[in-house]
């Protein structure tokens, strides 16, 4: 739940502009969202009622964020992206260590689901840690939440990416294939992993990367490198 925070706050350390970045990034995941989730129905990690419940207004959220971000200055948001993903990184980190609740809540899954699709798709990332994490923290399971999250996101990257074409454009085809390619291989071993390894050190290593790159951005914007 990771690869867009990951993607775009590498994007972002490169110079790229915010609107430009989260084109590229779920771009490319329109391709690795998709492999995901095929892999996790084939691996029976998806539940059927959360995913009926978070699809619509995840469509919306997405197709809302990413006419916003494109209607934004870029430079001028780029330290906020940067902040937020910052952010992303510690959630994701304190995630990895928080003692889920024993009973799941079903409540105000759309409202999640739609903002979480918002910031997903102004941010370049975010659907994964915020989404998947609070409904694991909620009482979720583990397994059905991020099979469940994961197939849902595919729609939400169409969304956000017809939305972008139709805005800006995209291009950055060299990085949209780079992206696609490494994460291709990668979905269907990690809806297998899903079932067998313990997430816990590869969230805190996620979370670190993250951090360091956003905090790479913030500084090099304001001038300090």
């Amino acid at each position: 739940m990771a690869y867009g925070v990951t993607a775009s706050s590498l994007l972002l350390s490169y110079g790229i502009p915010p609107a430009a970045t989260s084109a590229t990034v779920h771009a490319a995941e329109c391709f690795t969202t998709g492999a995901s989730g095929l892999s996790h129905h084939w691996f029976r990690n998806v539940n059927g009622a959360m995913f009926r419940k978070l699809l619509v207004p995840g469509i919306v959220g997405a197709v809302v964020g990413a006419y916003l971000l494109t209607a934004m200055p870029g430079e001028r948001f780029r330290p906020f992206v940067a902040g937020y993903l910052l952010v992303m990184g510690g959630v994701i980190i304190v995630k990895a260590f928080r003692p889920f609740p024993p009973q799941a809540a079903t409540t105000h899954l759309g409202a999640l689901g739609f903002v979480g699709a918002l910031v997903d798709a102004m941010g370049g990332g975010g659907w994964g840690p915020i989404v998947a994490s609070t409904l694991i923290v909620r009482g979720h399971d583990v397994k059905n939440t991020v099979g469940t999250v994961n197939a849902v996101e595919f729609f939400v990257t169409v969304a956000a990416s017809v939305t972008f074409f139709l805005t800006i454009g995209v291009s950055n085809w060299p990085m949209i294939l780079g992206l696609a390619l490494g994460g291709l291989p990668a979905a269907p071993l990690a809806a297998w992993a899903c079932k067998r390894v313990r997430p816990r050190p590869l969230m805190v290593a996620v979370g670190c990367l993250v951090i360091a790159l956003s905090l790479r951005t913030l500084l090099k914007h304001f001038g300090r490198i």
